[in-house]
């Protein structure tokens, strides 16, 4: 009888240790998803802000997927930490909460840059992971990323990156679709949402820093040239590039041409090489001594066309053409 009642004392202890683990682990879940709510707020309202645009109760609910009562008790939790203001339906960051937005920005382009430049993903995958990411690690961390990086100014799709101070560069720019005619242009963002939008823009091969013409403009959609290529975009998307504009002196077309397009035994300088080669693909490019003013020859096709040898400095190296035509050179006559 003793064994019995001893054995069912052990049960109960056994169970109520393993139900507080339990409910201390469902804590634990619903502070995270709080903090993750707080931070995506504070991450919009920076965003309204910077966009110059007021940031409502109804949009904070149609961004953050919640219902009224839940944006309502969100706001109220922020008015408590001193980090936003309500008045009229209205949201505004207090100068604490913009500090603490801006430490979640930083966060996040430093993530979407690390993805860029370290990492195989695609440029499509950068924003999502990045949101997912960017409630896990802190500030220090993303310190440490950022000297990795070599203190980066600017994300892979052009946002300045506040610094550590919380200072944030901005730069005047316009859209895409307001260029006239035969104007020439700089690109210096792409909105990353929605998702398919930016697909479009991205199999395009479009990205910060290209320089553009405006070919023709009509009423739904824009012709560029780029990189050689003319390219038709709705005004929709161009609505989503924004852009600086430059003098035609600048824009540099200097009768370049892609790699993949040389005969085999032409000699050609290679000029530059697109924003369409990233992260490792990119280094290991460089590695191979392809970087501007190096001279560069095809000299082999194999039986299917590719990959192709060509000779640079005085070695033979193999592209697919697919990395070919993102080479841009200068042929030398």
């Amino acid at each position: 009888m003793n064994l019995i009642f001893l054995s069912g004392i052990l049960v109960l202890i056994i169970a109520f240790f393993m139900l507080k683990k339990y409910l201390s682990k469902l804590n634990d879940m619903k502070k995270y998803r709080e903090k993750v709510l707080f931070e995506d707020a504070l991450k919009y309202m920076f965003d309204c802000e910077f966009k110059l645009s007021e940031c409502t109760i109804d949009s904070l609910k149609e961004t953050l997927l919640i219902n009224e009562e839940t944006a309502r008790q969100l706001i109220y939790k922020l008015e408590k930490l001193g980090l936003v203001t309500e008045q009229n339906n209205i949201v505004r960051l207090t100068d604490l909460g913009r500090e603490n937005a801006l430490k979640i920005v930083r966060i996040h382009r430093l993530l979407e840059r690390y993805l860029a430049e370290k990492t195989n993903i695609k440029e499509t995958e950068w924003h999502r992971i990045a949101e997912e990411k960017e409630h896990e690690i802190d500030i220090e961390d993303a310190n440490k990323i950022s000297i990795e990086l070599g203190n980066p100014l600017l994300d892979p799709h052009g946002d300045p990156i506040p610094n550590e101070k919380g200072n944030i560069h901005f730069r005047k720019q316009i859209f895409l679709d307001e260029l006239d005619e035969g104007k020439y242009a700089q690109i210096l963002h792409i909105e990353d949402e929605p998702d398919e939008i930016f697909s479009v823009i991205n199999s395009h091969k479009i990205y910060p820093d290209m320089k553009l013409k405006i070919i023709k403009k009509f009423k739904d959609e824009i012709i560029i040239e780029v990189e050689g290529r003319e390219i038709k975009l709705s005004t929709e998307v161009a609505k989503n590039i924004s852009v600086k504009e430059i003098e035609e002196s600048n824009y540099s077309k200097i009768n370049v041409k892609p790699l993949s397009s040389l005969k085999t035994g032409e000699i050609a300088e290679v000029n530059y090489l697109s924003k369409a080669l990233r992260g490792e693909q990119r280094r290991r490019l460089l590695d191979l001594g392809i970087v501007p003013g190096t001279k560069i020859k095809p000299v082999l096709e194999s039986i299917g066309k590719e990959p192709v040898a060509y000779e640079v400095r005085g070695t033979l190296i193999a592209l697919r053409k697919n990395q070919a035509e993102n080479i841009f050179v200068k042929e030398i006559k």
